[in-house]
């Protein structure tokens, strides 16, 4: 389970929670402008644009599970069981692996304007990263300042959807999620009126009461509403430090405690990281399960230059002080 979102303060931030029952070995991982990094084609993609997200690691190979470029481009793959289609790979398609969309589209391009005629033309493929590793399942949210696009290919092939709720989680598809919001048309932040019978004296006894029915459980379609009304409504001054804790805060309401969610095989998965980047300054943050103080890992041009991958293990260690 998975919940990714995008805001827009001063700055343009993208972000999200990965929950999993156990870790993949992720840590925050730079990938340098010109740097080649070998495709399942055979081709050899250089890096046009460096970018920084979180990651495992193989054969030198980064394997995003959201980055963002330096040109403010960022994307993010979420799980999407059931309905992901792979398909083997045709000469007369682009033909990328699902662990290869971030780093192509990232390291090639500055936005979503410039990659359309890619999208136009992509087939994914049902190549593994390695022969141990499974093919996950995904869908991917990825945009820029201006645009966000959802890209889900199944069955039917690939399907690019305008995403104009800025909010993604996992199955069912997005045109689902998006219909879905109808039925939630009548929720309020704000203070509610009386509509149940106004010629009767009924009145609010707390705050907050115009978003009764709000969905609080954790399945993906409750995710997704909850998600969808908190940064649609969402306001915070523009500084750093205010964007950044509201943007956690958004990631916050939706995260997942362990014990909270099981998988079929009886594992709990559990919010494994909260992530936020800047992608106007090329700021990574994020914080984890254990750990809920921000780390900030900028992106700098020593890195974005630098001859490898730059690998930043991250801070899991409780942080907190006993008085």
């Amino acid at each position: 389970m998975c919940t990714c979102i995008e805001l827009t303060t001063r700055d343009h931030y993208f972000g999200r929670n990965l929950d999993l029952e156990q870790g993949f070995g992720h840590k925050v991982v730079i990938t340098p402008r010109n740097h080649d990094l070998l495709l399942c084609s055979g081709k050899v993609l250089t890096t046009r644009y460096a970018m920084i997200g979180m990651a495992a690691t193989r054969d030198d190979r980064p394997l995003y599970a959201e980055a963002a470029n330096e040109r403010g481009l960022a994307m993010a793959g979420l799980y999407f069981p059931g309905s992901a289609r792979y398909f083997p790979p045709d000469a007369t398609h682009l033909n990328l692996a699902a662990h290869e969309l971030i780093p192509w589209f990232l390291g090639r391009y500055a936005s979503v304007a410039e990659l359309r005629d890619d999208l136009s033309r992509l087939r994914i493929t049902d190549v593994p990263a390695a022969p141990d590793l499974p093919v996950a399942a995904l869908h991917w949210m990825l945009c820029d300042d201006r645009e966000c696009l959802v890209l889900e290919q199944m069955q039917d092939g690939l399907r690019v959807s305008e995403n104009d709720v800025g909010v993604l989680t996992n199955n069912p598809p997005f045109a689902y999620h998006r219909i879905n919001l109808d039925t939630y048309l009548n929720l309020t932040p704000r203070y509610p009126a009386n509509r149940f019978a106004p010629q009767t004296p009924l009145h609010p006894y707390g705050l907050g009461m115009g978003a009764v029915g709000l969905p609080g459980d954790s399945s993906p379609a409750s995710r997704f509403v909850r998600a969808a009304f908190h940064r649609l409504n969402s306001r915070c001054e523009e500084t750093e430090p205010d964007s950044v804790a509201q943007f956690f805060h958004l990631l916050d309401a939706v995260a997942v405690a362990r014990g909270m969610a099981y998988t079929a095989d009886g594992c709990p998965e559990y919010t494994l990281y909260s992530s936020c980047i800047n992608t106007t300054r090329g700021v990574y943050y994020y914080k984890t399960y254990e750990n809920s103080t921000v780390t900030a890992v900028p992106m700098t041009e020593a890195e974005m230059s630098a001859p490898g991958l730059s690998v930043h293990p991250l801070h899991t260690a409780p942080s907190f002080t006993v008085l």
